[in-house]
């Protein structure tokens, strides 16, 4: 019997986890397998392991897993392997087929364009994005930055839009945030690249919440998983 295991990131907070819980519970409502659970990796409950077993308990004899992950940091390419990989020796019997996270995909892009023009209307040549992205040092997420850097400038139209991170990569959050608003004294759109609310999406709210105190122009746009292309994806994921 087919079973599908999601995996999302995990975040201590409280707001952040309902999210994902709810969200993961709208995409199991379009998903017609009999066995489908939640898990995290880490920092919320159930994890990975109780997850799984609670598939397996359920007569599962094939998990399907599917990852809650916008892109291949080390978290896909290391650390759930490696509860997958003891699970397997424990569950020998259980046959485990694990999706890959989203990639940087067109309709994604074409999503994230349409939360930033849902903001900010009429939207400016002059208008300056900030991507902020949660960091790694992997460079493979760095070029995957540049992707997403490149194809919403290209669908936007703007003259400037520019990358920073929370943690492990250059510029980070400060830094960003300084050089664009040296940059302009117009419109500045900063696009949290997270899926769900949390501890991370929080500190890129109070910095942009300080700077509009002080008069600038600038907004900053809700969670990416609030679009219906993220649980779109999400279902292809568990289906195909």
């Amino acid at each position: 019997m087919k079973a599908i295991l999601y995996i999302g990131h995990g975040t201590r907070s409280k707001k952040g986890a309902e999210e994902a819980r709810g969200f993961i519970n709208r995409v199991m409502q379009r998903v017609e397998v009999p066995i489908q659970e939640i898990s995290f990796l880490e920092l919320t409950v159930p994890l990975i392991e109780d997850g799984f077993r609670r598939c397996v308990e359920k007569g599962a004899t094939e998990i399907i897993v599917v990852p809650i992950f916008l892109l291949a940091a080390g978290h896909i390419k290391q650390d759930i392997p490696q509860v997958l990989a003891s699970l397997r020796e424990k569950f020998p019997q259980i046959q485990v087929v694990v999706k890959n996270p989203f990639g940087v995909q067109e309709r994604i892009l074409d999503a994230v364009s349409e939360i930033v023009r849902s903001i900010s209307i009429p939207l400016n040549p002059e208008d300056c994005l900030l991507i902020v992205g949660r960091g790694s040092s992997d460079p493979s997420i760095l070029n995957d930055f540049v992707r997403i850097q490149n194809g919403l400038k290209e669908r936007l139209g703007l003259e400037e839009v520019s990358v920073c991170y929370l943690a492990a990569a250059e510029p980070r959050l400060q830094e960003g945030l300084n050089t664009v608003l040296e940059k302009t004294s117009g419109n500045i759109i900063v696009v949290p690249y997270l899926l769900f609310s949390g501890l991370l999406s929080a500190e890129v709210s109070r910095e942009v919440q300080k700077w509009k105190r002080q008069g600038r122009s600038i907004s900053v746009t809700e969670p990416l998983s609030r679009h219906q292309v993220i649980e779109d994806v999400v279902m292809e994921r568990a289906t195909l």
